[in-house]
């Protein structure tokens, strides 16, 4: 069974453009390095092709994975998302109730998670903590080293 995940218009495309690019660049590559590995002569004794054709094998599990991600992908529409709550796209402000530091994630799918550009999944241990609260709400996050908690101190939609 498969899992229906969302996307940001941009995430949707970003997976779109591998996948046609695994397509129209790599396929062709993988079959022309086995077609050249099988011009070398006897395929029993040839590594070569073997590597190839592992290699395309590889890839080919790639596009088809990929293609299964895209037929379950649905695309989110940010007009219809509630501002009063954090959701999949909220940027939210929290403050850290030990240190009162502040810090800003976006909730995104996990396949856009990034967090050098401040994307965390909602699948993460805080972006489900964040998930539903409002702002002055307090979450409790189950992190290694114990229990955090954090304060949602703003909500935004991109």
């Amino acid at each position: 069974m498969s899992k229906v995940a969302y996307y940001t218009k941009e995430g949707l495309q970003k997976l779109r453009d591998e996948v046609n690019h695994l397509k129209d660049v790599e396929r062709p590559k993988a079959s022309a390095a086995i077609a050249e590995a099988r011009d070398k002569g006897d395929l029993s004794e040839n590594a070569e092709y073997d590597a190839a054709k592992e290699a395309q094998g590889l890839l080919e599990m790639r596009i088809a994975k990929l293609d299964e991600i895209l037929s379950n992908a649905r695309l989110i529409d940010e007009s219809q998302l509630d501002t009063s709550k954090a959701l999949v796209l909220s940027t939210v402000t929290i403050k850290n109730k030990i240190n009162s530091q502040l810090m800003t994630y976006t909730l995104v799918a996990e396949s856009e998670a990034d967090l050098k550009m401040g994307k965390i999944s909602v699948n993460s241990p805080i972006g489900k903590g964040l998930l539903g609260k409002s702002v002055g709400d307090t979450a409790e996050i189950q992190v290694p080293n114990g229990t955090m908690q954090f304060e949602i101190v703003e909500i935004k939609r991109n």
